[in-house]
């Protein structure tokens, strides 16, 4: 089932959870990588589906599963995740390089806001969870940053990237199905 992508929707206001430095390491179903043909070093990262692995920090099977989990998320709960890995930054803030992959994407449902966006920059040991304003109140920055420290980082730090985002996904879907 292939995700929406709602091309001009903005998130206005990006409510963003959280950064750290990592040690040790709907709407109608649009096609997915409407950016084909730009290289991930330049910035501008095409969509490849629920999970992006531009870095390659995943295997097949990993990228695999992640996605089955994400579309079940999806269909229960209508709110649209994402995870994207990417080799660099190129010296931009994690923060404003989220917000515009999710810009850019358009994740979310137009007129909820409520997409998630967890991004992983494995070079620069930067993890970022940006939030839809629609979803805030009970994915909260406090929140993100537990899923991060708690539950991401312990399980990047060994080198286990599809655990580390596994557990954080799924901590992040099980707050997110309540609204």
């Amino acid at each position: 089932m292939p995700m929406s992508g709602l091309g001009s929707y903005r998130w206005p206001a990006l409510f963003v959870c959280a950064c750290l430095l990592v040690t040790g390491c709907g709407s109608a179903p649009s096609p997915l990588g409407t950016e084909q043909g730009r290289s991930a070093t330049d910035g501008h990262i095409a969509l490849a589906g629920r999970v992006t692995d531009a870095a390659h920090i995943l295997t097949a099977e990993q990228i695999e599963s992640l996605t089955h989990y994400l579309a079940n998320f999806e269909a229960r709960s209508r709110h649209q995740m994402v995870v994207v890995t990417v080799p660099t930054l190129n010296d931009r803030d994690v923060a404003y390089y989220t917000r515009d992959l999710a810009n850019r994407w358009g994740i979310g449902r137009k007129g909820a806001n409520d997409g998630i966006v967890v991004l992983v920059a494995p070079n620069e040991r930067r993890i970022r969870i940006a939030v839809g304003y629609g979803l805030e109140k009970i994915v909260t920055n406090d929140y993100c940053q537990r899923i991060i420290t708690q539950v991401v980082t312990p399980e990047f730090r060994k080198g286990q990237y599809y655990d580390g985002l596994i557990l954080g996904v799924t901590g992040l879907a099980r707050v997110a199905r309540r609204v």
